[in-house]
């Protein structure tokens, strides 16, 4: 349940974006008090350097705190998978059990490991899917859709990282894939998420639902594979403007850790 928040401190949105040759590196989002800009903004900065990019953008808007809303973190799993063949099956299964149709979940599964933009190659943002039809409604096939605009309450930054830590996740994508998730899941709409990243070194990926939270797997491509992305999920007839104007614009802060454990609850 997403409830409106009351932010003593003014806050700022900031986000990092670093290229070469037109092709995306990295890139970074946070949503914090105006005394952490200074030192969040170097973070990013260093964060880019490490990519050599030829083109850099770090853009800092405030936002206005009467209209940030507030939600918990979903509870993570891991999903204990040694394979990409299995890692997908695994994450078919569970677009299944959130209300994706078979055709539609191995249809975006495929239509990411491809490359999902119309030239082949990765979307700077989501498909926004139809969960019943397969069919695409973002307005812009090669830009997607834009969660920003999103972060958790600073005092419980630090806890998040230790219960990440414990579990040997202490990354920075799987914490920031874990608060888009939330702001996702708080989406009018949206019933599911699937994603796994562009990075050729980096395998992992999740699937995320409002019934069983956030299930990561670590195996969702093979190494050396440069494809990934992220598709959003939506029920039939919902108000396709009210949730991509939640997604893009509105700002969310997570104010609530969630159980941070394996496929036994641990």
């Amino acid at each position: 349940m997403i409830i409106f928040a009351v932010m003593e401190s003014r806050y700022y949105s900031i986000r990092m974006h670093a290229g070469r040759d037109g092709n995306h590196l990295s890139g970074a989002e946070r949503l914090v008090p105006q005394e952490e800009v200074e030192t969040v903004a170097m973070a990013m900065l260093q964060r880019a350097g490490e990519y050599d990019p030829s083109s850099l953008k770090i853009s800092v808007d405030e936002v206005d705190s009467d209209d940030i809303v507030s939600g918990a973190l979903p509870n993570l799993t891991q999903v204990p998978v040694s394979d990409v063949r299995t890692g997908r099956e695994k994450a078919i299964q569970a677009l299944l059990a959130a209300g994706v149709t078979a055709d539609v979940a191995v249809s975006a599964i495929e239509t990411i490991a491809k490359g999902a933009s119309p030239d082949g190659g990765n979307m700077r943002g989501a498909m926004l899917i139809d969960a019943g039809t397969g069919a695409r409604l973002e307005p812009d096939q090669a830009r997607g859709i834009r969660a920003t605009r999103m972060d958790i309450l600073p005092e419980l930054f630090p806890r998040l990282e230790q219960e990440l830590e414990k579990k040997d996740l202490a990354h920075h994508r799987t914490r920031e894939a874990l608060i888009l998730a939330a702001k996702v899941l708080a989406a009018p709409g949206i019933i599911a998420e699937l994603c796994w990243s562009d990075d050729p070194q980096y395998t992992a990926g999740y699937v995320a639902a409002p019934g069983f939270g956030y299930l990561r797997i670590p195996h969702m491509k093979e190494v050396g594979d440069p494809h990934g992305g992220r598709a959003f999920f939506c029920m039939p007839g919902f108000n396709l403007e009210s949730s991509i104007r939640f997604l893009e614009e509105t700002p969310f802060l997570a104010d609530r850790i969630g159980l941070i454990g394996d496929k036994s609850g641990g």
